[in-house]
């Protein structure tokens, strides 16, 4: 593994490479998360002898963190030919295991075969699904990181519309292939019951004619909208932070146990709704974070899948066998 300290460094690393695949690791040495995930990093390195490996610190290199939008750490970017062909934001190491196995054998994320491009359509509808009302859009409702993002969530708000988001920035596979997949290339974008609207320009246009309230659903009970979180996912998981970051304790030892099992999950960050993370105690009488429901039901927080662990139920319990 290479520590690259310029921007020199750098990009002579990336021409070395060719058409070999080269992973970056920006990372920070003040974060904790990225200490584990330089490990990860070298034992893939004796693994892939062909795949260049390179640790670069963002905030000493802000040339290039600002160049590939480098918000948090640890993020990974794969590259081949000296292009980007794919993103990893947070400490997830059984995603990077992966993207490197997948993207060191195929020319690039889709490369394996059109198999890659079904999941990741399947993933997307999914996604744009996820809620009546789905805003892709750069941040979050309550932290918007671009101005057109932000006044889409103004004119949303305004008029009591209840809608759910997607941080593209959080997924460089969205990001790209929710373009193809909608035919639609700039963000944010609204979808309606599974159903593309447009973008700003076309939500402002909605608004101005009066037809917007009547296109998109006014707020739903909280009730309603918890109960449609909880069923989001056969297995899903509400968390401070998220599948890539946790944010407590609590919930990155979670993490650690559900990814330890290969079964697929989702996440909700409580953080960034505070109705959810109250009325959610509520709902289910479960007074902390995390809270972990499979199949709509609730299974309950750490201590009960580690007992669950130690009895040898757990995976059991999370594909609904028992």
């Amino acid at each position: 593994m290479v520590a690259a300290a310029g921007v020199r460094q750098f990009e002579d690393l990336l021409a070395k490479a060719g058409q070999c695949l080269t992973v970056v690791h920006f990372h920070a040495p003040w974060a904790d998360q990225c200490g584990p995930m330089n490990e990860v990093m070298a034992e893939l390195a004796k693994e892939h002898a062909n795949t260049t490996f390179v640790k670069l610190e963002a905030e000493a290199v802000p040339e290039v963190s600002e160049k590939y939008e480098i918000a948090s750490v640890p993020t990974f970017l794969f590259f081949k030919a000296g292009e980007k062909v794919d993103r990893l934001d947070g400490a997830h190491a059984p995603e990077l295991t992966k993207k490197v196995q997948s993207l060191a054998i195929s020319g690039g994320p889709g490369g394996a075969a059109g198999r890659s491009t079904k999941d990741l359509n399947q993933r997307l509808k999914k996604l744009i699904n996820a809620a009546s009302c789905m805003v892709f859009m750069k941040g979050t409702a309550q932290e918007p990181r671009c101005g057109f993002s932000r006044q889409l969530v103004e004119l949303l708000k305004g008029r009591n519309i209840q809608f759910s988001t997607f941080d593209i920035l959080s997924d460089e596979d969205v990001r790209q292939g929710l373009k193809t997949y909608s035919n639609w290339p700039t963000y944010p974008q609204l979808y309606v019951d599974g159903e593309l609207v447009g973008g700003l320009d076309i939500v402002k246009e909605l608004a101005e004619s009066g037809e917007l309230e009547n296109t998109c659903p006014k707020a739903v009970t909280l009730e309603h909208r918890l109960k449609t979180l909880i069923n989001q996912s056969s297995v899903m998981l509400f968390m401070k932070g998220n599948k890539e970051q946790a944010k407590c304790g609590f919930s990155k030892k979670t993490l650690e146990i559900l990814n330890s099992t290969g079964v697929d999950y989702d996440t909700f960050d409580i953080l960034q709704d505070e109705d959810v993370r109250q009325g959610l105690k509520t709902y289910s009488n479960w007074p902390t974070y995390p809270q972990l429901y499979v199949k709509g039901e609730l299974i309950g927080g750490l201590d009960i899948i580690k007992e669950l662990v130690d009895s040898g139920d757990f995976v059991s319990v999370l594909k609904g066998e028992s």
